[in-house]
């Protein structure tokens, strides 16, 4: 299975340590995706979604950002998101225990290159076919991965448009939304105003002429 592991600091993208596998055939589209995942984690912030999937062909990014470091996993796109997330939750866990007060500090990339041991490690586990069948009753409280955001790596990189204004324009369409349902009601309302107005001036009208005409 290829994949990339790379943990970065989300204030300037400086690489913290990274893990790679890859088969034989993969060595010109790994550089490739090596190089998409540095831009990716550069082009990261504090707005950015904490969660999100990026579609890349056959293969897909996924990365967490949690207490100011980014964690990304490059792997395939037929691999469950809910095992993803829960492997980078892991990964998250473990290492802001060993090194979290370390992360503002440091100057040089792949400080903690040694967690390249634990990355391994528990990859090989969620991979694992054993831990597959295993892992709907290990990770109940695991978040909904159905609403993480999902956006396509090379308009991402390519148009320059931030994840930050992905988000925005997500949030904006959700307010729009919500708007629309708003002004639906209100005009409904009115609409049943106006008809009950409307009932009620023609049988006054209808009131008034059988009492003139025939009284």
């Amino acid at each position: 299975m290829t994949s990339l592991t790379i943990i970065t600091r989300l204030t300037d993208g400086l690489p913290l340590t990274a893990s790679i596998q890859e088969d034989e055939q993969s060595g010109r589209d790994l550089q490739h995706y090596q190089s998409q995942a540095k831009q990716l984690c550069r082009k990261l912030n504090a707005q950015s979604p904490d969660r999100c999937t990026l579609e890349a062909g056959d293969m897909n990014f996924h990365y967490l950002i949690a207490q100011g470091v980014c964690y990304l996993f490059l792997c395939e796109a037929s691999f469950p998101k809910k095992m993803v997330f829960a492997y980078l939750e892991d990964l998250h866990s473990e290492f802001n225990q060993q090194y979290g007060k370390k992360v503002p500090t440091v100057t040089r990339p792949y400080s903690f290159i040694e967690f390249d041991t634990y990355i391994q490690k528990t990859k090989k586990s969620f991979v694992d076919s054993r831990a597959r069948r295993n892992f709907g009753s290990i990770n109940t409280e695991l978040q909904d991965v159905q609403r993480i955001m999902v956006a396509n790596i090379e308009e991402v990189l390519q148009r320059g448009e931030s994840l930050t204004a992905l988000d925005t324009k997500a949030s904006n369409l959700s307010s729009l939304s919500k708007k629309y349902r708003s002004d639906a009601k209100y005009l409904n309302t009115r609409s049943t105003y106006a008809k009950v107005a409307a009932v009620s001036v023609f049988f006054i009208t209808l009131l008034i002429y059988v009492r003139f005409w025939w009284l």
